[in-house]
């Protein structure tokens, strides 16, 4: 029976073993954290955004990079099986806005749960507070060729014991969420097996900006708003969403989403950003709407009309974007005034300069080159019996469920591969 040794005992990792296991391999997970799904637990403000209910045409629209490695992978293990697998395991699950899955509990424990359980019903062996120090190789002189071949040994822990096998799922994870425990361990396994790691940097991360004024409204939610991002004339990214503001400047669904696609751009230079608050309404629409609101109150202050028009953080910084004074009574602003008014709501701007860190971010962009790793067997292509899955791989996509995803593919692919 082939011996099959997982690091990591994540999304991925978890995938991989019962796929293993399920084909008559004796499995064992390795996982430095107390605890299987450290992640997971993390992952959709705690709901686990599983998957994403989409076509096959989306759900491949939806990674950032690398996305033709991923066609055998996902077709292979699919969102329907991942969402058919998570049903057979018992774990009752709903579908949302946006085609995002979640469990009926809205706890991502019980997806946790479901996945330890069937561990367990697949005898899969599960070493927590097992940290793995180094995957062992082994050169091996080819009969035929003057040549060697590096194949996997087995790996060895951090208190010095070694442990021998014939295949070594790594999947680590990556940067992001390091008190989870992803701290690059995988990046380091595969370059010491002679692999390529691709640059790394934080993904589906908030975005730092310039203005002050967006500090100010610091927890500001907002709702069904468009945003686009240009570099100059160029529109990189335009979508509607939720958002939210922060001490540093904006995060929320839409933010984490572009963040992935401007990084290139954003790392020689600052782009810009506006908000179309009232996407529902035309700019005529919205300057019959203000003007019938000022009709209304003509004699009221600018300052004490605006409450059914913003919410209440917002109207300070609308006011002062406006350059109408506060005090002036509605009846003596302009024609110009007011269209002003409507230009700064449908085009509220800002400046984009940067991206939070790896404790912000929700997964790594950048990881082992896939050119170096067998797409439909996730094995790599220069130690024979080394795979990896998830994370560590140079794959990323947007937020809806789509990173997960990737990470059960990948995983299922790894493990149904270990040949007996």
């Amino acid at each position: 029976m082939e011996s099959v040794l997982v690091i990591g005992g994540g999304a991925a990792g978890m995938m991989a073993a019962i796929a293993a296991a399920r084909c008559g391999r004796r499995v064992e997970v390795f996982e430095k954290n107390e605890k299987l799904g450290k992640k997971i637990y993390i992952t959709g403000k705690g709901r686990c955004n599983l998957t994403n209910d989409c076509d096959m045409d989306t759900l491949f629209e939806s990674v950032c990079n690398n996305r033709k490695f991923l066609y055998s992978a996902f077709y292979g293990f699919s969102n329907v099986d991942t969402m058919d697998f998570f049903q057979k395991c018992g774990l009752k699950i709903k579908t949302e806005r946006g085609n995002r899955v979640f469990p009926v509990s809205d706890h991502s424990s019980d997806v946790i749960a479901v996945l330890a359980d069937e561990l367990k019903r697949q005898k899969v062996g599960v070493h927590l507070n097992a940290q793995v120090k180094e995957v062992l190789f082994e050169r091996r002189e080819l009969a035929s060729e003057k040549d060697y071949q590096t194949i996997v040994r087995g790996i060895r822990l951090s208190d010095g014991k070694e442990i021998l096998a014939d295949a070594v799922i790594v999947a680590t994870g990556g940067l992001s969420y390091p008190t989870t425990g992803s701290t690059g361990d995988g990046y380091r396994f595969a370059s010491q097996a002679g692999h390529t790691v691709t640059e790394l940097s934080p993904a589906l991360v908030p975005l730092t900006v310039a203005e002050a004024d967006v500090m100010e409204m610091q927890g500001l939610s907002l709702r069904n708003v468009k945003i686009s991002v240009a570099d100059g004339k160029k529109t990189l990214y335009e979508d509607f969403g939720e958002m939210m503001f922060t001490h540093f400047g904006v995060t929320g669904p839409l933010i984490l989403s572009v963040s992935s696609l401007i990084q290139k751009k954003l790392k020689s230079h600052p782009l810009k950003m506006k908000i179309d608050l009232k996407p529902a309404l035309s700019t005529e629409q919205l300057d019959a709407r203000i003007l019938r609101e000022f009709e209304q109150n003509k004699n009221k202050q600018f300052k004490n009309v605006l409450g059914t028009l913003y919410p209440a953080k917002l109207i300070p910084v609308i006011i002062q974007r406006s350059h109408i004074p506060p005090e002036k009574a509605v009846h003596d602003i302009s024609r110009e005034e007011r269209q002003h008014l409507v230009e700064c709501t449908k085009e509220f701007q800002m400046t984009i300069t940067g991206l939070r860190g790896y404790n912000e971010a929700i997964i790594t962009r950048g990881g082992v080159s896939v050119k170096e790793v067998n797409p439909q067997t996730m094995e790599s292509k220069l130690v024979k019996g080394l795979y990896f899955a998830g994370e560590v791989l140079d794959l990323d996509a947007v937020t809806g469920g789509f990173n997960l995803q990737i990470a059960w593919s990948t995983g299922y692919a790894a493990g149904m591969a270990v040949k007996s």
